[in-house]
């Protein structure tokens, strides 16, 4: 749970970059402590990434993210039309990576569709994607992470996505020309703090 703590820290910082929250609500927005968020923002300030709960160095905070991040848990699957699914579907999600970037930025094309869900509706989306399409290798996955990763996160056009410093990390773990994307969005995301 360590981890994941750290991690909900680190999301929630960049997604108020400006120093805006308090230690305390920062606290309770991840869910921890409020002595144990104080100490491990002391370590981020000892890496020079953070100033209180300011983000000093975006870039440097993002690699940090990476280093202690395990690549989530998933599934895959091959449907057609993946964005219709989720347009129609109840079931709790969160999109991420190629299909979620070309949404919001246009530069990915969206070869892959690449949902957060929660651990108890692992049945009801295989239900529903067997249903629609097969199992294995394809265009779509489903991912199990903490449930953090709903922290804050947007709606556009009907489909629920990622907050953006979590699509960010999600697109520099996917590698190539992912990472070109994530840059692009880190630099549009955090204008005033990356030089």
């Amino acid at each position: 749970m360590k981890g994941r703590k750290r991690e909900r820290i680190i999301r929630i910082l960049l997604k108020h970059p400006d120093g805006s929250l308090t230690i305390y609500r920062t606290a309770k927005q991840a869910g921890c402590s409020h002595p144990w968020v104080i100490e491990f923002l002391k370590t981020l300030e000892q890496k020079k990434l953070i100033k209180k709960t300011k983000v000093t160095d975006v870039e440097g905070l993002f690699t940090f993210w990476l280093e202690i991040n395990k690549y989530p848990l998933y599934r895959e699957y091959n449907v057609q039309n993946p964005l219709d699914i989720l347009e129609k579907t109840k079931l709790k999600y969160a999109l991420t990576t190629y299909y979620a970037e070309s949404l919001t930025q246009h530069y990915l094309f969206p070869s892959r569709a690449d949902i957060y869900i929660q651990e108890e509706d692992v049945s009801a989306w295989h239900t529903l994607l067997t249903k629609n399409g097969l199992v294995g290798k394809g265009n779509f996955r489903i991912l199990l992470d903490d449930n953090h990763v709903f922290y804050d996160n947007i709606k556009k056009n009907k489909i629920r996505i990622v907050s953006t410093p979590q699509l960010i990390l999600d697109l520099l773990r996917e590698q190539g020309v992912a990472i070109e994307a994530a840059q692009k969005l880190m630099k549009r995301e955090y204008n005033g703090i990356i030089q």
